[in-house]
């Protein structure tokens, strides 16, 4: 009965608020988010600009492969505590999440500062590396992935698309500020107090998150009875929904070939001469004279340009529905990564890439929660089960993403070997595409399996309209059949009467029809 009256009373709350929040305390948690996404996948993006700096000075005796390796477990962990983190949010401790995050990125950050060797030449040690900003700061970064979109559409409830947009800009603005900031502090002060510096910026605004990142307190908060029990961390509904599915292994394919490309991006450009970077490293350059521009910027342009994406089509979004969103920029991007950036020859085709690519991967990587959000939209719809909708997000979004941390462990270790073997990037560039192409099919089975705005499915919609068809080609047979075919046929033999034509010029000329039969004469 409790449960009832809050989910009740919260759809009252939606069904009377105004369009949008009248209340400073949501825009405050509406940065609070952002600065949560900034300090996780924000991070996540800025790697590739820490792995080109590895792979010139300090790790350059260590391969593509294990590079690749510590920005992947950042991914990965980011993605594998989504269901657990999920599901304490749902039961309302966001508190306990945000508080640790706030704890273990900056630690992780300011420890690696300690762990990495001080002279620029000096070698360090992979396995501190990988402990300090893979392990340690990967998990504080789980701590803010879901929480920074669940908070964020419980204020927003009729834009949650542009609403978890905005949040999601906090990856592509951190991957411009990161890795822009740690070039030009590493140039001034050497990596360790470029470390420590970024360090600080991550502490300040996750403090800030840590106090104004809130959730609406209409909003149910489900606590389970037993923590240990099954059912709170397995929903018995998603794992029978076809639409689920089908979405989880569609995401899956998204982190398997997408984070190759922001990981390989700068040392692709510095091998093939489109880029230059400091430090050792570059097997080969291609057209010296080509006037390259510091590789930082690839990466710095590509997450601006995703800054554009993830607001204008999270925006259309609303309109269009985030799933179908979805998948056009999915299908976009996975032939930008086959022909364009495979195809590209040239500093010039390199910005080219960065750009258009930058602007559909930003939705492609932004709208997942969004998309979930339609998802329990469309599978819970009636006035009864509309609240669980709200109160299941986090819990499904959580499951989706824990599903997909292999492939986004994976990934960019795949893509790593790949070029460690063939020593060519076009393997990662068709590896990126064709799994980003795989992951859009899957979401058209999405869309296959869910009811459109009407309540009909779009099975029920192509079968009608199949029918239709079939019904107006059936009726046209019939009508051709039933007309008589002498009637279209040129008459052969003549006729003795008198033509409209020909009535008429004989009336003005005053003549009589005998005259027409007898005919002058030759």
């Amino acid at each position: 009965m409790e449960e009832a009256s809050i989910s009740s009373q919260q759809s009252s709350d939606e069904g009377n608020q105004s369009r949008w929040p009248r209340t400073r305390r949501a825009y405050a948690c509406w940065l609070g988010c952002f600065f949560l996404m900034f300090n996780s996948w924000g991070l996540v993006n800025a790697y590739g600009t820490f792995a080109s700096y590895y792979v010139g000075h300090s790790l350059r005796n260590e391969n593509q492969l294990k590079l690749n390796l510590i920005g992947s477990t950042q991914s990965a962990l980011v993605l594998f505590f989504s269901l657990p983190v999920g599901r304490l949010l749902d039961a309302g401790l966001f508190r306990y999440v945000i508080g640790t995050g706030t704890f273990l990125v900056p630690f992780g950050l300011f420890m690696l500062s300690i762990a990495h060797p001080e002279g620029e030449d000096a070698l360090a040690s992979f396995g501190s590396i990988w402990v300090t900003q893979g392990l340690v700061a990967g998990l504080g970064m789980a701590c803010f992935f879901v929480t920074s979109s669940q908070i964020a559409a419980t204020w927003f409830p009729r834009h949650k698309g542009l609403a978890v947009g905005v949040v999601a800009c906090g990856a592509s603005v951190a991957g411009v500020i990161y890795p822009t900031m740690a070039r030009y502090l590493i140039e001034a002060m050497g990596f360790n107090n470029a470390c420590r510096i970024v360090a600080t910026v991550v502490t300040v605004t996750s403090i800030y998150s840590l106090v104004f990142a809130t959730p609406n307190p209409s909003h149910f908060h489900p606590k389970p009875k037993r923590w240990l029990s099954r059912s709170v961390w397995i929903d018995s509904d998603a794992f029978k929904n076809a639409a689920f599915w089908w979405f989880t292994a569609s995401v899956a394919f998204l982190f398997l070939g997408f984070y190759p490309v922001f990981f390989n991006i700068e040392e692709w450009a510095a091998v093939n001469g489109y880029g230059t970077r400091d430090g050792s490293g570059v097997q080969s350059i291609v057209n010296p004279n080509n006037k390259p521009l510091e590789t930082f910027w690839l990466l710095s342009i590509m997450n601006g340009a995703s800054t554009v994406g993830r607001l204008t089509m999270a925006t259309f979004s609303d309109k269009t529905g985030q799933l179908n969103m979805h998948i056009v920029s999915q299908i976009i991007s996975s032939l930008l990564c086959m022909v364009l950036w495979s195809l590209a020859g040239s500093t010039t085709a390199a910005i080219a890439f960065c750009v258009v690519f930058g602007v559909t991967s930003g939705a492609v990587i932004g709208l997942p929660p969004a998309s979930m959000a339609n998802i329990l939209s469309c599978t819970y719809n009636t006035p009864e089960n509309k609240h669980l909708a709200h109160a299941k997000l986090g819990h499904w979004t959580g499951t989706m993403y824990s599903f997909a941390f292999l492939p986004a462990l994976v990934g960019p270790l795949v893509a790593g070997h790949l070029i460690t073997t063939f020593d060519t990037y076009l393997t990662v560039q068709l590896w990126s595409g064709g799994c980003l192409m795989v992951s859009a099919l899957c979401m058209i089975m999405t869309r296959w399996c869910l009811p459109c705005a009407d309540g009909e499915r779009v099975k029920e919609k192509l079968k009608r309209f199949i029918g239709q068809n079939n019904q107006l080609r059936k009726i046209s047979t019939v009508d051709t059949a039933n007309i008589n075919p002498l009637s279209q046929t040129t008459t052969r033999i003549g006729s003795e009467a008198v033509s409209p034509q020909d009535s008429n010029e004989k009336i003005g000329n005053h003549q009589a029809p005998e005259a027409r039969r007898t005919g002058p004469s030759a």
